[in-house]
């Protein structure tokens, strides 16, 4: 008889390998719960580090933020500070400014002020200065005037009495010296004559001595003896030849005084 032969079970149908399973399935479960524990205290700690992180962070940048501000709010201070001295500056420098130009102005007026009282006193002193001048001038013109006023008149009374004279004089010598005024004269009209040479003239004439002193000394007072010696030395030198000192001599000798006889030879030597 055929033995059969025995068929074997499949090895998922053995009771062990459900058992090893069972192990296996249990040993998986508590280890991943233990992954699970142990990954959620991770969780929890990264968690913890996370928020520390953030409250550092938080606590920094309210740090940052507070010390911007404060900076910003220093800054601030500084620039307002800053403004406020340079307002000051300012208004410093224009109160010194303004100061200033009060000063000049109030300088520059006093200076018109001086000027003009200096023009007003110059001017008041050249008002008095020409007013003293012209009451100066009109006294001096009066006095010259009453002065011109005095010799006219003392003139006119010396020629008056000089006249009243010469008619008494005339009275006295008569026609003769009336006649030998006028022969004198003619002579002198004619040719030149000195004093003395006139004088003899009409003596030669026979004139008398009183009616000869009559005519010479009006004739005195019409003729310059001078000049007489002057045309005198001149006819001498038309008629001839003389040396300076011979015709000094010369016009001694026609009766002209030293003096005169000198004055025409040096005319006519000149």
């Amino acid at each position: 008889m055929t033995k059969k032969e025995k068929v074997k079970k499949p090895f998922y149908k053995k009771w062990w390998v459900w058992v090893l399973a069972v192990i296996i399935v249990g040993s998986i479960a508590s280890g991943g719960e233990e992954d699970s524990n142990q990954d959620t205290s991770t969780e929890k700690g990264k968690t913890s580090e996370v928020v520390a992180s953030t409250n550092d962070s938080s606590e920094k940048a309210e740090k940052e933020e507070a010390e911007k501000k404060a900076a910003e709010e220093k800054a601030a201070t500084e620039e307002a500070e800053k403004k406020k001295a340079e307002e000051e500056k300012k208004a410093k420098e224009e109160e010194e400014k303004k100061a200033k130009e009060e000063a000049e102005k109030a300088k520059a007026e006093k200076e018109k002020a001086e000027k003009k009282a200096a023009e007003e006193k110059a001017a008041t002193e050249e008002a008095e200065k020409k007013k003293a001048e012209e009451e100066k001038k009109a006294k001096e013109e009066e006095e010259k005037k009453a002065k011109e006023e005095a010799e006219k008149a003392k003139a006119e009374a010396e020629e008056k009495a000089v006249e009243e004279a010469a008619e008494k004089k005339a009275e006295a010598a008569g026609v003769e010296g009336a006649n030998a005024l006028s022969a004198a004269r003619g002579y002198i009209d004619y040719t030149s004559f000195s004093h003395e040479g006139l004088a003899d003239q009409l003596s030669f004439e026979g004139y008398s001595q009183d009616a000869i002193n009559y005519a010479m000394e009006i004739m005195d007072t019409e003729v310059d003896w001078n000049e007489q010696a002057e045309l005198t030395a001149q006819s001498y030198l038309d008629y001839t030849s003389f040396s300076q000192s011979g015709l000094v001599d010369q016009l001694v000798f026609d009766g002209f005084t030293n003096e005169q006889a000198q004055h025409g030879a040096d005319f006519v030597f000149q």
